[in-house]
């Protein structure tokens, strides 16, 4: 079977467009519609339902995308391992996605270091939340995912890879800096938080409900994305906000933000790698996930 029509074919089905997927391939869109219909009349079946305003994949295209993809990510690994076999070296491009948390700091740092030992090889990092970087790599958009928060999906696998501690970021010289503060001190301050899909937001959304508190009861007026965004709203001095201790790091550092306990609220959050679950991953990718296990603890 001719894997550019499975790869014109699977493009179609992701992006629910014969236009960007042809614009995505850096061909024209009848070469697009050539091989996709040039595949239907090789498997004697209608694969995508053309009627609506999106491109929809039918029955029959579900299980051909499957095994379609499945396909196409074990020719690449041929393609790698046939490269890589000649000389010893990783080749390529790495992709890797991150949110904001990892991303800002262990991620990109673990990148560098591993890209230095295989010079050969181009690393790409994206960063978004942890919903779509967990969502990029389930549509086989990214080959590995590293987030924040455990998700719930029965195509992917979450290896834990290192253990992060959230903190409450004061402003400067607020009467909790440096110390503690009770519940009901908490439910007086306005909370500023993160937008829901956030790794730090699901973990302290938990954590507070452990401690029978929810957001929704807070004075959590302020939701301001992600963490460079509430990180800059604590510091004007407009309210307080969990987040990951690393984020802030160089701030606590200058004075710029203060940390304070809250009793009986101690959130701490596994950084996980999301990956296929028995999908075949590039030696480039095996590689850098036992690099980043063997570094990142």
């Amino acid at each position: 079977m001719d894997t550019r029509q499975l790869s014109a074919f699977c493009e179609v089905v992701d992006r629910k467009s014969f236009s960007q997927a042809a614009e995505h391939l850096g061909v024209t869109q009848p070469a697009v519609s050539l091989q996709v219909r040039s595949l239907e009349e090789r498997v004697g079946q209608r694969l995508l339902d053309r009627s609506g305003r999106r491109v929809e994949p039918t029955e029959a295209g579900i299980g051909l995308y499957r095994h379609a993809r499945k396909l196409l990510q074990l020719e690449q690994q041929m393609l790698d391992d046939l490269a890589e076999g000649e000389t010893g070296t990783l080749h390529g491009t790495l992709a890797i996605g991150a949110s904001t948390g990892p991303g800002a700091h262990l991620v990109p740092l673990l990148l560098c270091e591993f890209q230095s030992e295989h010079p050969d090889l181009r690393v790409s990092l994206s960063i978004s939340d942890t919903h779509t970087v967990t969502e990029q790599v389930a549509a086989r958009e990214l080959e590995l995912g590293i987030v924040g928060a455990h998700g719930r999906h029965r195509s992917l696998d979450f290896e834990p890879l290192s253990l992060d501690e959230i903190v409450l970021a004061v402003p400067p010289g607020h009467p909790s800096a440096g110390g503690r503060m009770t519940l009901d001190e908490l439910r007086a301050e306005t909370l500023v938080v993160m937008q829901v899909g956030a790794g730090v937001r699901q973990v302290v959304d938990e954590e507070l409900r452990r401690a029978g508190l929810r957001v929704r009861d807070l004075d959590a007026k302020l939701v301001l994305g992600l963490q460079e965004s509430v990180k800059s709203a604590v510091g004007a001095g407009y309210g307080v906000t969990f987040i990951s201790r690393t984020a802030v790091e160089r701030e606590l550092e200058t004075g710029a933000l203060g940390t304070a306990r809250v009793e009986g609220v101690e959130p701490a959050r596994q950084i996980y790698v999301v990956r296929g679950r028995g999908r075949a991953l590039t030696r480039a990718a095996e590689a850098f996930l036992g690099f980043a296990q063997e570094h990142a603890g």
